[in-house]
């Protein structure tokens, strides 16, 4: 038999294709801006032959990026196959801002990028270089499909395109690519059929590890099925409706802001709360001032946030797809006085880590996995357009040292997370050096007064900082 190659997608990762639209784009982002350093050139542009060097030489530690998807038969679930025209230059591109480019034209452009969603018979992801930033600065703004990576696993990826050491420079590829053969029809679904008939001894393989401790099982299932009861009912329970929470279109708008990560930890140890509470707390305090006089009495306001928690292990590390779960947690945007409102978000975190959402999340994408991605889809569905949050926040922690792009400078980080449907406005935060970076993404139309609502959260962590 000829050798062939295919990775298949999990329930999870297949589900973020699933759910994409025309105004739905399910594709993750980021701005990085960077110092030219050594990769100035006279003119004051930046030299794109040596990026493109050094994205070659990346691309042999991340070899999914020269994958695209094609679709088993008689179950349609996509699979990873090389891609036999995979072309640098479609996916690394080129452009400028009209000089001398501020940060609001390049807010503008990303808009524009992110509006448009990725071509599914082609790896799904692009990398575009900006040149012309006021200083000599340049932009990277990266746009990756979502059945691709999740944020952590996104942290990995930038560690293969850069690293911490100043002087490093991409070594020359001395080979070059050559794609594995895609399997036949008759290849996949023999494949397919042979992992439908193993399942049930894999089940009764897992019920023999489980009674082997039989009480430990025991509480851990019944722990596991309370948080998918309580995500379900969450689910089919909506949330108030907000000007938030609106069918989206396709065009985009994306702002971000920065906070010192020292001053963030300052605030955190006074409040005694996470990093996270602290995130939520300016959250909070960001929605009931932009909600004032546009959705009525805040003070019985049932608004929540999906803040999605990695499930990835440490020997997980490195890999692609999505290893996420989710957590709902109600804000209490009611609240006038900030103390009491950072405080009850620490004590609301701590009951809903340990109230088995995220084992009760992972126990459905490990059902849709071996069962059906449409069970997963249609869950991740209802909850949006049910209404079961009213908008999404998730941070992510990234290195706590510059990293370098062949010699240059990473100076800011600001992600971008996608906007479900019926969810006009996501929250995105990365932490990298020595500060914390925030990246808002919003539907055009329904948030036109956006920087309002990013200058909110900027007054509501110095109000929680004067403390």
């Amino acid at each position: 038999m000829a050798y062939t190659h295919y990775d298949r997608l999990s329930a999870l990762d297949a589900s973020f294709l699933d759910l994409e639209s025309s105004g739905v784009h399910m594709h993750v982002a980021s701005v990085g801006i960077c110092e030219p350093g050594p990769l100035a050139r006279p003119d004051g542009g930046i030299d794109f032959e040596q990026i493109l060097q050094h994205t070659e030489e990346g691309l042999f530690r991340v070899p999914r990026f020269r994958q695209k998807l094609q679709a088993m038969p008689a179950t349609g679930h996509p699979v990873w196959v090389d891609d036999p025209h995979f072309n640098l230059l479609y996916h690394v591109r080129h452009t400028a801002l009209p000089l001398p480019g501020d940060e609001r034209q390049l807010k503008r452009l990303v808009g524009r990028i992110v509006s448009q969603k990725l071509d599914r018979t082609k790896p799904m992801w692009e990398l575009w270089f900006v040149e012309g930033l006021v200083g000599g600065r340049f932009a990277v703004v990266s746009k990756v499909h979502h059945c691709l990576i999740d944020g952590i696993s996104g942290v990995d990826l930038l560690a293969a395109f850069m690293g911490t050491d100043a002087e490093q420079r991409p070594e020359p590829v001395d080979h070059r690519w050559m794609p594995r053969p895609a399997p036949g029809r008759l290849r996949l679904l023999s494949d397919a059929v042979t992992r439908t008939v193993s399942l049930p001894a894999r089940m009764a393989s897992g019920a023999a590890r489980s009674l082997r401790r039989p009480r430990r099982a025991f509480e851990e299932a019944a722990h596991t099925a309370s948080g998918f009861a309580q995500g379900l009912a969450s689910s089919l329970s909506p949330a108030a409706e907000t000007p938030f929470n609106v069918p989206v279109g396709p065009h985009r708008r994306f702002d971000w802001t920065r906070f010192d990560l020292g001053v963030v930890r300052e605030v955190k140890g006074r409040l005694g709360c996470t990093l996270n509470d602290v995130v939520l707390a300016c959250v909070t305090g960001a929605v009931r001032a932009f909600l004032e006089g546009r959705a009525g009495d805040l003070g019985e306001l049932d608004f929540r946030v999906f803040v999605p928690v990695s499930t990835r292990s440490s020997a997980e590390r490195g890999k692609l797809g999505n290893r996420v779960s989710m957590l709902v947690v109600p804000l209490p945007v009611g609240e006038p006085d900030p103390r009491r409102r950072a405080g009850r978000i620490r004590d609301e975190t701590a009951q809903q880590k340990e109230s088995g959402q995220t084992e009760g999340a992972v126990l459905l994408e490990a059902v849709s996995d071996w069962t059906s991605t449409a069970l997963l889809t249609g869950m991740s569905r209802l909850a949006s357009t049910r209404r079961a949050y009213n908008l999404v926040v998730t941070n992510v922690p990234g290195p706590d040292r510059p990293v370098y792009l062949n010699g240059a400078r990473l100076l800011a980080s600001y992600p971008l997370v996608p906007l479900f449907e019926n969810q006009a406005l996501g929250i995105a935060l990365f932490s990298y050096a020595d500060g914390l970076y925030w990246g808002f993404n919003a539907d055009w139309d329904a948030v036109p007064d956006l920087h309002d609502f990013v200058q909110a959260v900027e007054r509501e962590f110095e109000t929680l900082r004067k403390l």
